[in-house]
């Protein structure tokens, strides 16, 4: 992982931005950012709302064309058919009609990647959509709904993968599950996996790029990240005698900790101790240091 590389050497799965301008309607998001990947990997794309997270991922899936600057897919510009061969990117929105029955909108998806029922079957039977394959769509829930699209990407294997905050709006055992099925995934492929969760991105990945008003704030280990103050929020059932009831934001204990290098070890105590967690959830940014 190297900043601003000679575009000359590009291994067969690598991912170049050089000085990209990006943005909607001539108005830009993206503002000179540079970097470059070429080694398979989860790099969490880091940043608050707003901060341009979106736009890197459409600017590198070909959705985008840079207003300026080089987006490069294994040496390709990203806007192109062939570069985009080369890569599956997950919007954050589900993309998938409500009229349509899981099944049928996975049979679709795999026309399209051209592969057969077993690939489908394989889909549905990783993300544990079997009970569900025969129904609407429109009749998920939202955490279910978030399950088809995320099959999808499994349908096929691809060098990139794009994943723009996949486990939002999941329950924390079916958050976890993804998480592992990406690590999977990234053995030999350089997936993106853009988040706001500190917590899940050490989860998941040992490289950030962080984003920040368009800018690019970090690009390196996520270890180099420091925080001063880590407090998060914790909807339990089962927590009177054992949570401070008095602490409480809305349906959210309240606790502050080292870091969130210390939710495992605290999320266990409280399980032992009898409390069903419902989520953890971070209450204050711990990156706003760096995304000033």
């Amino acid at each position: 992982m190297t900043m601003q590389p000679s575009p000359e050497v590009q291994s067969p799965q690598s991912i170049l931005l050089d000085n990209v301008v990006s943005g909607y309607y001539g108005k830009k998001v993206l503002d000179g950012v540079s970097f470059s990947i070429d080694k398979p990997s989860v790099y969490v794309v880091l940043g608050p709302n707003g901060a341009g997270k979106t736009t890197l991922f459409r600017t590198l899936a070909g959705i985008l064309k840079p207003i300026s600057g080089r987006a490069e897919i294994n040496g390709l510009p990203s806007e192109t058919q062939e570069a985009r061969k080369n890569l599956d990117y997950l919007s954050h929105i589900d993309g998938i009609p409500d009229g349509m029955k899981v099944i049928d909108a996975l049979r679709f998806y795999g026309k399209i990647e051209s592969v057969g029922e077993d690939d489908v079957a394989r889909a549905i039977n990783l993300l544990a959509l079997e009970e569900l394959q025969l129904k609407y769509f429109s009749q998920l829930s939202q955490g279910q709904k978030k399950r088809v699209p995320v099959a999808r990407i499994f349908l096929r294997k691809k060098q990139i993968y794009l994943l723009d905050e996949p486990t939002s709006n999941l329950d924390p055992k079916v958050a976890k599950e993804i998480r592992e099925l990406i690590l999977g995934l990234a053995k030999d492929r350089i997936v993106l996996y853009s988040s706001h969760n500190l917590y899940e991105a050490r989860e998941i990945g040992n490289e950030v790029i962080a984003i920040s008003q368009g800018k690019l704030a970090m690009f390196g280990e996520i270890d180099d990240i420091k925080t001063q103050k880590y407090v998060v929020g914790i909807k339990a059932f089962d927590a009177e005698g054992v949570l401070d009831s008095n602490n409480k934001e809305g349906p959210y204990y309240i606790m502050e900790l080292g870091g969130p290098d210390d939710v495992p070890k605290m999320v266990s105590e409280l399980v032992a101790k009898g409390v069903k967690i419902r989520e953890v959830k971070e209450m204050q940014n711990p990156l706003e240091e760096l995304f000033k």
